[in-house]
């Protein structure tokens, strides 16, 4: 990315040249007579600006464009897929509100035609100008260290050829030379006393990681851990993902993050987004439409199955449960209530063995029918359709003790079903359901998706003809 100030003046820059250069193309008669000829847009009639209306009606427009996009002109460490949805959503915006002015009769308004011209080039133009202004040149990387292990973070600095800037801790304190920025927050107080961290600056404390990533206009993170830990370690690397930062870490955490290759220098290249971005956008626009005509089918399933309950036991008709989501946070979940309240275990304990299980439960287990509600949870974004199945928090301590490199699951969103689901595997079995996982987020994409979809469903109602004819 490039400096602050140098950023804003190109996004500005950027914005006023791509907007002028599309109200030129949408006004030339030419275009307009082309446009006329599309079925799909009413077939507007030409309009051909010129003279006083054309002045005003390009000053209004780049004002309007400009104004909407203020919140992109702020030098903000952001993703490539961040950078280009947010740019695509001021664009809308600013085209809603010139087809607003456009329908309170404003004088100078953009013919409709001129419009649609606009908001299309636009929409393409603007995300790729940006994404292009926030590349940094090569070579020209700023780096901070982050983490909690002196030792650790000297050896990461005796090996890297970063321009480090300085380093970010929960020891934060007297271990280098304290900036403005740190001066005055610590998270624990404890002194980092390590040498070569002498001459570094202390940044501040992990509390203000995120401010440091932006004042500091940071591009790699390396992290430099005692234990890759769900709070500061995952924190950090939740931190380097909404932030658009690389993230580096000491090979010794290897089996607890996705890596593109095996481990051979003291610092492993961490993937934060192990999927290209047209397939989060694709995968995104699957969720949502399936979610959504999945609710809206399955509402009069949903309502008999809440009398079902009300009636089998006593208890809420819904249970809700805290599950893992990506980089260790944690999400509430809600499913139909198939157990008794307060009946749970960290244990995972297979349904035939399970007495806690209601005689309704059983039979939505049986069929997967409990898992309608979670539908909501993928429409509003924090699941999705397929993926590794999120996992109750309480029980998941349980299964990282017992399994090596579990928290490599943790790096996509989690999913209503996956590899693992059809392909029977279960927490039962924790090393056979990871291996499912980890198959699946090296080999994901739309088709294998509805694959894997179409393989539940089939599941499904297999599973509910057989109990039905029981």
């Amino acid at each position: 990315m490039n400096s602050r100030w140098q950023y804003r003046v190109a996004s500005v820059g950027a914005t006023l040249v791509l907007t002028l250069g599309a109200l030129a193309v949408a006004n030339h008669p030419l275009v307009q007579d082309l446009f006329a000829l599309v079925p799909y847009f009413g077939r507007p009639a030409p309009a051909v600006l010129a003279g006083p209306k054309r002045t005003v009606a390009v000053l209004t427009t780049v004002g309007v464009v400009a104004g909407a996009m203020w919140p992109v002109f702020k030098p903000r460490p952001r993703r490539i897929l961040d950078t280009i949805l947010l740019t695509q959503k001021r664009v809308l915006l600013a085209m809603v509100g010139l087809a607003a002015l456009g329908y309170y009769n404003y004088t100078y308004r953009l013919p409709r035609s001129t419009l649609m011209i606009v908001t299309g080039l636009l929409f393409v133009g603007l995300p790729v100008a940006m994404v292009a202004i926030r590349r940094r040149p090569s070579g020209s990387e700023r780096a901070v260290v982050v983490g909690d292990d002196p030792e650790t973070m000297a050896d990461v600095l005796a090996t890297t050829d970063l321009d480090v800037v300085g380093y970010v801790s929960p020891l934060a304190g007297r271990g280098g030379r304290s900036s403005d920025a740190g001066a005055g927050h610590t998270d624990g107080g404890v002194v980092v006393g390590a040498e070569p961290l002498a001459d570094l600056e202390c940044l501040g404390g992990l509390a203000r990681l995120e401010e440091v990533l932006v004042a500091y206009d940071i591009d790699t993170a390396v992290l430099a851990f005692g234990d890759a830990d769900r709070v500061s370690f995952f924190g950090t690397l939740d931190s380097c993902y909404e932030h658009g930062v690389v993230a580096k870490a000491h090979r010794d955490h290897a089996d607890n993050v996705l890596t593109e290759r095996a481990p051979d220098e003291t610092l492993v290249d961490i993937d934060l987004e192990p999927w290209d971005t047209q397939d989060y956008i694709v995968k995104r626009v699957f969720d949502v439409a399936f979610a959504a005509t999945g609710l809206l089918a399955l509402s009069p399933v949903i309502a008999g199955i809440a009398v079902a309950i009300r009636l089998d036991s006593r208890g809420p008709i819904l249970y809700s449960q805290e599950r893992t989501a990506e980089f260790g946070g944690t999400f509430r979940i809600y499913k139909f209530r198939s157990m008794f309240p307060d009946s749970e275990d960290v244990t995972p304990v297979d349904d035939d063995d399970n007495d806690a299980i209601t005689r309704v439960g059983r039979f939505l287990r049986t069929t997967h029918l409990d898992e309608i509600p979670q539908l909501w949870t993928i429409l509003v974004g924090r699941m999705s359709v397929v993926g590794p199945r999120a996992v109750w928090t309480d029980e998941e301590r349980y299964l990282e003790e017992t399994t090596d490199r579990w928290r490599k699951r943790w790096f996509v969103k989690p999913g209503l079903t996956g590899f693992a689901q059809i392909s029977g595997a279960s927490s039962t079995d924790p090393e056979t359901k990871l291996r499912y996982d980890l198959e699946y987020i090296r080999r994901q994409s739309f088709w294998l998706d509805v694959r894997i979809v179409i393989r539940q469903c089939w599941m499904v109602l297999t599973d509910l003809v057989s109990v039905l004819r029981d």
